[in-house]
């Protein structure tokens, strides 16, 4: 490092990215176990070992980042531009479900019955558990937004005010999805409509998860001063990954749950 003479930061070999991959594979691996042979081992010990993987590859690039100035505005740069491609892939992600909610949707085939929702589907009511789900997105999009602000104008209490009241949010969110799973009255194998509905608001849901941890780690790092007015990528990186999140909801709510049913 004393003799680097370029802007650009060349990683050191970490064991985190296959251990990721592997840790990935098992993690696929046990949801399948765990719905074809009920059997949540697997899963579980997945699950753990790719939070521990994921706690440790953080900090390390959390200590590049800050500690060791390694994030330099050359490679900021060309981080912005991997999130942003980022971005776009999981828009395109999520277009492949609406595309198959409106295939099925808009020329529903006699397997339906002609007729959407199916006769045998009872939709939720998009006045009650979703609009409130949707207040909440439109809600944590405003204070991440405060604090993103907030932090441009070096105003540390308001930017931790916003992120808390985002993260509480975004929790609040989850738990209302999760309720509303458990009062369905169908399931993922009811028709396309199940199908649809659950794995299009499911990945949205793992999204919201991701991005909650996202905001979350953000906070951490924002109350132990890892943060400045021209020097946040991290955050500034979690905030474009919400609104991303907000915006696919505000596409489901209108196409699935109010337009759908």
């Amino acid at each position: 490092m004393s003799n680097k003479n370029h802007p650009f930061h060349l990683v050191d070999i970490s064991p985190w990215p296959i251990l990721g991959s592997i840790s990935a594979l098992e993690l696929m691996t046990g949801i399948i176990k765990w719905f074809h042979l009920f059997n949540t081992s697997l899963f579980f010990l997945a699950l753990i070992s790719m939070m521990l993987i994921m706690y440790q590859w953080w900090r390390d690039v959390t200590r590049e980042s800050t500690m060791q100035g390694l994030h330099t505005i050359k490679v900021t740069l060309g981080m912005r531009w991997g999130m942003i491609l980022f971005i776009t892939s999981e828009v395109l992600f999520f277009m492949s479900f609406f595309w198959g909610f409106f295939h099925n949707s808009l020329s529903p085939t006699i397997d339906l019955g002609m007729l959407w929702p199916p006769k045998s589907i009872d939709p939720f009511n998009p006045i009650q558990i979703p609009l409130l789900n949707t207040l909440i997105l439109l809600t944590s999009g405003l204070t991440v937004t405060w604090a993103h602000h907030s932090l441009m104008e070096n105003n540390y209490k308001q930017t931790t005010q916003g992120l808390l009241i985002t993260v509480i949010l975004s929790i609040y969110f989850t738990i209302l999805q999760a309720f509303e799973y458990i009062e369905a009255s169908f399931t993922i194998a009811d028709t396309a409509y199940g199908s649809s509905f659950f794995v299009a608001t499911g990945f949205h849901g793992i999204h919201v998860i991701i991005g909650t941890t996202f905001l979350l780690i953000c906070l951490i790092r924002h109350v132990n001063s890892h943060f400045s007015s021209t020097h946040h990528f991290g955050f500034e990186a979690a905030a474009w990954y919400w609104h991303f999140v907000d915006v696919v909801w505000l596409f489901l709510y209108i196409s699935v749950y109010w337009w759908g049913s």
